[in-house]
Formats: structure tokens, C-alpha cells, sequence
């Protein structure tokens, strides 16, 4: 109810380039609306330039009028060089490789690799992520410390990695032939950066293991959404598996601790930023299901979505002034340099094992690792930085996981099923 005019007030400011009381300015940072609009701002004002920029060239027809020197690059951006593959096996990644004269051993020593590789980097991840957006550096006997608020700079560490990463890989291994019109990654890395963003600003306002099972239950929504838009059917143990985790995550969240921190209790803005995140991170896949059409491989993607967050995040890091002060920040403290650098190298790795895992093992058994990659997230979160959970919010924790290994299990059984069915059957839509 402050923040219009709060707005309002400073645009005879920001037309005159006088500088915001300090009082009012540190009033908005605190304010994670403000933030979430001023960083859609900023990259805005990178998207509005480039979504013109493509229009006029369609409209002049420059893929058969254009000449010069910049010719090939316009063309890679804007139009491509390769059709779509409307015969793919799989719309979002290639088929997976099968074992050829591999001994059980070495399949075991892959799948121990691949799991501890994807445990090591996810959970490493999430106590880092929950160090630096609710702990405090530098602090003292006399002083307090002070606390890392832009979300939006480790948005950009992350990225700027996994971009490096994967242009690596790129530039060393074999790819197909690239095709897509470059500038269609945007829209899959706009909605990456912003639930990243989420993600990452909701610590502030709901505890870790929350946002955990959050994240686990998004199911719900995406089931609710098919059934809605696209009148899915759905087979009866998708719709037990789905109550079930409703029930958990709401007894995990109506259980009350009476030692709990104040800090750590859901707010209205951490459940906010929450669907932020589910909504953005829903479209994110859903957008590279669609590009994956195109002939490329998973790496190229990570690669194609990973140049464009780096390009939105720097300019409005940079358009705000944020970039430098983050630097200065990571300068008074190097203990949050070393875990802004270890946060990227985890996300990074992270990307790369999951698309090991699935070209070696398929979705199912990755989906298992990562099921249980988010049980020890809380586990360890809680052992860590103290969350209490009373013996009813852990039987919610329990009844969530438990959904989910059963809709692993019943999806496994279903997928072995059709392949069983006539050619003229179809089974059932599944999320």
C-alpha cells in the first residue's frame, strides 16, 4: 500500500538525476517488489530494443534482401538454418545411450558417480544458498555484520559459469548442427532468471525445508493446469500421489515449532515468491520442450539459455549500479566470494550431471537420485542451521517423499505397460 507512492514520489527525482534520501532509498531495497520491478525493468529495456530490432528485419525481408559482412550472424540470431525436427524420439532430449558389452560393474561404478555427483553438487548448493541469503558476514563482537540482499548478482555468478561451462564443452566435444533462431533462447532464460530470483529471495521470507517441499509439490499445479487448459487425463494413482502430497506439505506447514525462529516462519511474500517460482520455472521447461524440435543437444541449450541470462542479468545489474557494489561487498568479505564462487561451480556441475544421468539411466532413475537429494536437503538444513520440526511436520516430510517414490514407481510401471499395448493404443497423457 506504500510502494505506489513511494514510485510516484520519485519520478520528479529520477527526471531531475537528484539522489533518493537514504532513508527512502534503503525503505525500497527492503522491499522485494521494488526489486522484482526494477530488475524486469532492466530487462525490459534490453528485450523491447531486440523484439523491435527482430520485427523490422522480418518485415524488410532481410533473410533474402540482406548482404554484408553481418549477414550470417543476423541470420543465426533471427531466422536460423535448419528447419524443425518434427520426428524426434523425444522432444526434450536425445535418446538415451544403451549399455553395449558393459559389465554390471561398470554400470554400477556409473550410477555411483552420477549419484554422488548430483548429491554432492545439489546439496552443497542448497547450504550455500541458505548461508548467503539469511546469514550475515563480517560480523564481530561490536559489529552485527551485514547481510548479501541481491539476489539477482548470484543470479548472474551462476550463469556467468554455466555459460563458460558449457561453451567448453561445446567447443571440444562433437554437436549437431545448430538451427534454431538464437534469439528463441530468450524467452526460456527470461523465465529461468526470474525464478532463480524467487527462488533465491523467498529465503528471506520462508525457512529451506519449505521451500523444499514446495518445490516438491509443484506437481499439483502442473496437474491442475493440464486438466484445465489441456483436458488431460490422468490415471487414479497420479491423483493419490498428488493428495498425498498436498496432505503432507499442509502438515508440515500448519505443524507449529515452539522454538521456531522468527525469521524462518512462512510469510505471505515467501508463498508469493514461491508460485513465482513454480510459475516461471513451469514455463522454462515447457519453452526448451518446444525449442528441442530443433535438432541440438542439451548442452547447446544450456549453452544457448546461459548467453542470454548473462546479457539480461549484467545490463540490469550494471543499468542499477548493483554490479559494482556486489563486487565491493565480495571484496570486504571473502568469505562470500568463496561461496558465491562455490554456488556457480555446484550449479554448473549440477546441469552437467543431470544430463549424464539421463542419457545414461533414464528419467526415471534420475528422478529417484533427485528425490532423495531433496530429503537430505532438509535433513541437512535442519542439522545445520537449527530448523526445528515437530514430529508432525516430519510425518508430513515423510508422507511427501513417499508420494513421490510411489509416482516413480507407478510411472515406471505404466511407461513398461505401453510398450506393451497394440500399435493402434495409446496410454494415457501423463505430467
Amino acid at each position: 500500500r506504500f510502494c505506489l507512492p513511494l514510485m510516484l514520489a520519485s519520478l520528479p527525482m529520477m527526471a531531475t538525476g537528484e539522489q533518493m534520501p537514504p532513508a527512502l532509498q534503503d525503505l525500497w531495497g527492503d522491499f522485494w517488489l521494488f526489486r522484482f520491478f526494477v530488475n524486469a525493468a532492466g530487462y525490459a529495456s534490453i528485450v523491447v530494443p531486440g523484439f523491435i530490432f527482430i520485427q523490422y528485419l522480418k518485415r524488410r525481408n532481410y533473410l533474402e534482401t540482406g548482404r554484408g559482412i553481418c549477414f550470417p550472424v543476423i541470420k543465426s540470431c533471427v531466422f536460423g538454418s535448419e528447419v524443425k525436427s518434427l520426428h524426434q524420439e523425444d522432444g526434450s532430449l536425445p535418446p538415451r545411450a544403451e549399455p553395449t558389452e558393459s559389465s554390471t560393474a561398470r554400470q554400477v561404478f556409473k550410477l555411483l558417480f552420477c549419484a554422488v555427483g548430483l548429491q554432492v553438487s545439489y546439496l552443497t548448493w542448497g547450504v550455500l544458498q541458505e548461508r548467503v541469503m539469511t546469514r550475515t558476514y563480517g560480523a564481530t563482537e561490536v559489529d552485527p555484520g551485514e547481510k548479501f540482499t541481491d539476489s539477482q548478482f548470484l543470479v548472474f555468478m551462476n550463469r556467468i559459469l554455466a555459460f563458460t561451462v558449457a561453451g567448453l564443452y561445446c567447443a571440444l566435444t562433437k554437436q549437431p548442427r545448430h538451427g534454431a533462431p538464437m534469439y528463441k533462447y530468450s524467452f526460456a532464460s527470461l523465465s529461468n532468471i526470474l525464478s532463480s530470483w524467487c527462488q533465491y529471495e523467498a529465503l528471506k521470507y520462508i525457512s529451506f525445508p519449505t521451500q523444499v517441499l514446495a518445490k516438491a509439490s509443484k506437481v499439483i499445479p502442473v496437474m491442475m493446469m493440464g486438466k484445465l487448459v489441456s483436458r488431460k487425463s490422468y490415471e487414479y494413482w497420479e491423483y493419490l500421489t498428488a493428495a498425498l502430497i498436498s496432505v503432507g506439505v499442509s502438515m508440515f506447514l500448519l505443524s507449529s515449532a515452539p522454538n521456531r525462529h522468527v525469521s524462518t516462519v512462512t510469510t505471505f511474500s515467501g508463498v508469493v515468491l514461491l508460485a513465482g517460482y513454480i510459475i516461471f520455472d513451469s514455463f522454462t521447461s515447457n519453452w526448451q520442450d518446444a525449442l528441442f524440435t530443433y535438432k541440438m543437444s542439451p548442452v547447446q541449450m544450456m549453452f544457448g539459455v546461459n548467453v542470454f541470462s548473462c546479457l539480461f542479468t549484467v545490463g540490469s545489474l550494471l543499468e542499477q549500479g548493483a554490479l559494482l557494489e556486489s563486487i565491493h561487498f565480495m571484496a570486504r568479505h571473502s568469505e562470500f566470494m568463496v561461496h558465491a564462487v562455490l554456488l556457480s561451480v555446484c550449479s554448473a556441475c549440477g546441469q552437467l550431471f543431470i544430463f549424464y544421468t539421463i542419457n545414461q539411466f533414464g528419467a526415471a532413475v534420475f528422478t529417484i537420485i533427485m528425490t532423495l537429494r531433496q530429503a537430505f536437503a532438509i535433513l541437512l538444513s535442519c542439522l545445520i542451521y537449527g530448523h526445528a520440526v515437530t514430529v508432525v511436520g516430519g510425518l508430513g516430510i515423510a508422507v511427501v517423499f513417499m508420494a513421490l517414490f510411489l509416482r516413480v514407481y507407478a510411472r515406471s510401471r505404466m511407461k513398461k505397460r505401453s510398450k506393451k499395448l497394440p500399435p493402434g493404443e495409446t496410454p494415457v497423457q501423463k505430467v
